[in-house]
């Protein structure tokens, strides 16, 4: 590395000027960072594909890249560098809460308001005691000291009960899901972080009581809480409703991507300065804009999808680089087993119970444990201020359990999700009609009973069939069905000026050449971005290039009305299961 004065020294030997210096500098200083970062993104996508291809959603495929190149694996990235990505992270936190945020409308509150917050409090107060017991009874064996084992149990118990939405969430969006089960995943991995809070505070509190770590009371380390969560709440609401008035202002889309990032990154950095919690506070921003707008902020949220997914890649590798599963002591190992076990059934346990209670679907009843397995940012975040509050061997132990049950969790994790949102039915229940243009082939598409004139068809039976259809266009074949050419109404419009011709016109003299074709497994993006560019409103399908016999029409519009009640008729079905 090449330090500043190093550089000034040598400039004046070389005679450069002190702008070119500070330039030179910082190329040698930045290079490798983004170097990195590019090999991050890129080998971060390919190992997402390859965990796709296996069935396996893409944030493990994230992650396990970043455990490759890694404090566990490779150490291309180092700690330097992965401390130098952290204003990365924090943005990185806001655009997955700001999307989580534009999924908690009004409506939803109002019908399940009570229904959420029975299951919130069942689930974390469940893995809170589970954890704390377990914990702290295998503590107390490891080292005969009941004070500092009731301390530990505690602590690790209130870290325990928060969830991390980004991998959770990144599943729900990969699967397109849509349902009861999602909408609760969704409102619970949002207020979890304000429950962990809560229970860290108090917990933390009698802890440092318990090993002579006193300081602050329980009310301070509350208030301190509350000022997190309300001081969040409130900067996101205030930043949303200013953010709704400029996209309001402004309607141009391109535009709009430059205001919400703005705002996102600005709001992120008061949380910082102001010590609130930072996805609190994107989440707050963007409930605040899905609600007061909900159909126009529909495309802002659709502009930051567009836009978020590198952000996604590099997040969960660096996530992946930063955990380290090596040197731990063989009874805290035990302990990391203890709080797997103890946190993974809590959960589970308390979220069926809170279900039952609260009268939800038998979805969410039966698959919402599994989805709240993953644990990351505010978990090791709270560790963090765990290991710096309380001495050694307890706040070493909070750190290294956390830390490395982390990377289990981070792995499992996802892959439950996936489980869950299948076995409930709400994969592909929010897709959209681009959505299925990605997925579909032309046959798809296509009207397979579309349709076709024999070259011979005289023009009295052509009109007849046209009167009793909606096309707008009429293949025309020979007697093996093999394409001969086209007829659109607007050919059939020159007829009205040749007077006395019609009796004796047959199809082979209306028809004109056919602009274009495709074969029946041509991808259907590739099937609407011809029409686009040779501005058609039809294509005709054949069963191959060589044969070119006519199997179907797609026509503009009748693909826009069938993607239409596809969309429709899957939103139901969520909306059924609700």
């Amino acid at each position: 590395m090449v330090s500043y004065g190093t550089a000034l020294l040598f400039a004046r030997e070389s005679r450069l000027s002190h702008n070119e210096v500070v330039l030179d500098l910082l190329t040698h200083i930045h290079a490798p960072v983004l170097l990195l970062i590019g090999l991050a993104i890129f080998f971060g996508t390919m190992g997402a594909r390859i965990f796709q291809w296996l069935r396996i959603p893409q944030v493990v495929g994230y992650i396990v890249i970043g455990l490759l190149v890694g404090r566990s694996g490779l150490k291309l990235l180092n700690q330097q560098t992965i401390a130098s990505l952290q204003p990365f992270n924090f943005f990185a936190l806001g655009v997955i809460g700001f999307m989580i945020g534009g999924e908690l409308h009004r409506d939803v509150f109002k019908k399940y308001g009570k229904q959420f917050m029975v299951v919130l409090l069942s689930e974390g107060l469940g893995a809170f005691f589970v954890v704390g017991v377990t914990t702290a009874l295998i503590a107390l064996v490891a080292t005969g000291d009941a004070k500092l084992a009731v301390a530990l149990g505690m602590v690790l118990g209130a870290i325990s009960s928060a969830t991390a939405p980004a991998a959770t969430v990144d599943v729900l969006w990969e699967y397109k899901s849509r349902g009861p089960l999602t909408t609760t995943v969704f409102a619970i991995v949002a207020l979890d972080d304000g429950l962990a809070l809560i229970l860290y505070a108090v917990a933390a509190s009698f802890a440092a009581g318990l090993v002579g770590q006193g300081g602050h009371s329980i009310w301070h380390s509350l208030a301190v809480s509350g000022y997190e969560i309300v001081g969040a709440v409130a900067l996101g609401v205030v930043a949303g409703v200013l953010l709704n008035a400029t996209l309001r202002w402004s309607r141009e889309p391109d535009k709009a991507l430059t205001f919400i990032i703005g705002t996102l990154a600005g709001i992120l950095g008061v949380a910082i300065v102001a010590k609130v919690d930072l996805i609190l506070a994107a989440m707050a921003l963007g409930v605040t804009i899905g609600n007061l707008a909900p159909r126009r902020s529909r495309a802002s949220f659709d502009i930051i999808e567009r836009f978020a997914p590198p952000i996604y890649v590099l997040f969960f590798v660096v996530v992946g680089a930063r955990l380290n599963v090596s040197g731990m002591p063989a009874w805290m190992a035990v302990l990391a087993v203890a709080y797997v076990i103890g946190r993974s059934a809590g959960k589970m346990g308390g979220a069926y119970l809170g279900a039952r209670w609260s009268k939800t679907t038998d979805v969410v009843r039966k698959y919402l444990g599994l989805c709240l397995f993953s644990q990351a940012g505010v978990a090791i975040g709270l560790a963090i201020l765990a290991s710096i509050r309380f001495p050694a061997p307890m706040g070493d132990a909070i750190i290294i359990i956390v830390t490395t049950t982390t990377f289990l969790v981070q792995i499992i994790g996802p892959p439950s999700v996936k489980v869950a949102i299948q076995k409930a039915g709400e994969v592909g229940l929010n897709i959209t009609e681009e959505d299925l243009i990605r997925q579909y082939r032309a046959s798809d598409l296509m009207d397979p009973e579309a349709p076709t004139f024999k070259a011979g068809t005289p023009l009295a039976e052509i009109l007849a069939t046209i009167a009793t259809t909606d096309a707008t266009a009429y293949p025309v074949v020979d007697g093996e069905d093999k394409l001969l050419g086209m007829i659109t109404l607007s050919d059939l419009k020159t007829l009205f000026s040749m007077e006395g011709l019609g009796g004796w016109l047959v199809a082979y003299d209306l028809m004109r050449s056919v602009p274009d074709l495709v074969t029946a497994d041509t991808a259907a993006e590739e099937v609407m971005t011809r029409m686009k560019e040779q501005q058609l409103d039809y294509l005709v399908v054949v069963e191959s290039l060589e044969s070119q016999r006519c199997v179907g029409m797609v026509e503009g519009a009748a693909v826009s009305r069938r993607l239409s009640h596809e969309v429709i008729r899957r939103r139901r079905l969520a909306e059924e299961a609700a």
